[in-house]
């Protein structure tokens, strides 16, 4: 399977990179692909290094303002022009996604992601990984949207909050029938 993971280039605490490799680790054993940024820094090369350490393939878009960052030895490496086609490549290859820890550019991917599925624009499953419950603020936010009718979907048509890499990846295998 080919997982789409959204998450940080920046350099940030075990609290956050233990997790991150334990995912990484599971998802290239499991023979999945990552598709992510392909950035060779900070979280996203803890995740890279983790899927490709395990046996699994790494294929990166990556943007053309940030192509002097992007992994040199992933088995496949796409530049894109700007943001707007870097995230409709990584859905396009996808067949999953996963939101990481990250910033504002995580948190612009993952809503997107999740309006486009709201929309019916894909039906791809989305799993956002709350590790050290990063995301219980949003989580209760989405909350919030479907109890006061914001969201003309069950949230839990649109997200899966996973606390942990194996309940994410679980997730995602028993989504696609691989359990």
């Amino acid at each position: 399977m080919n997982i789409c993971v959204f998450l940080s280039a920046a350099d940030l605490d075990d609290r956050y990179t233990i997790p991150a490799r334990e995912f990484a680790e599971l998802l290239g054993r499991g023979g999945h692909t990552l598709v992510w940024g392909g950035s060779e820094s900070g979280l996203m090369k803890v995740v890279a290094d983790g899927v490709q350490a395990a046996g699994g393939r790494l294929v990166g878009v990556s943007v053309d303002f940030l192509a002097d960052k992007a992994r040199r030895n992933a088995d496949e490496m796409v530049i894109a022009r700007d943001l707007a086609e870097r995230k409709a490549l990584l859905l396009e290859k996808a067949d999953a996604v996963v939101i990481m820890v990250g910033g504002t550019g995580t948190l612009d991917e993952a809503t997107e992601i999740l309006e486009l599925k709201k929309h019916g624009k894909h039906t791809k499953p989305v799993v956002l990984l709350n590790t050290a419950g990063f995301y219980d603020g949003l989580r209760q936010q989405f909350q919030r949207m479907e109890d006061e009718g914001f969201l003309p979907v069950p949230l839990t048509d649109l997200v899966f909050f996973a606390k942990d890499a194996v309940g994410a990846l679980a997730y995602l295998e028993e989504s696609a029938g691989l359990q």
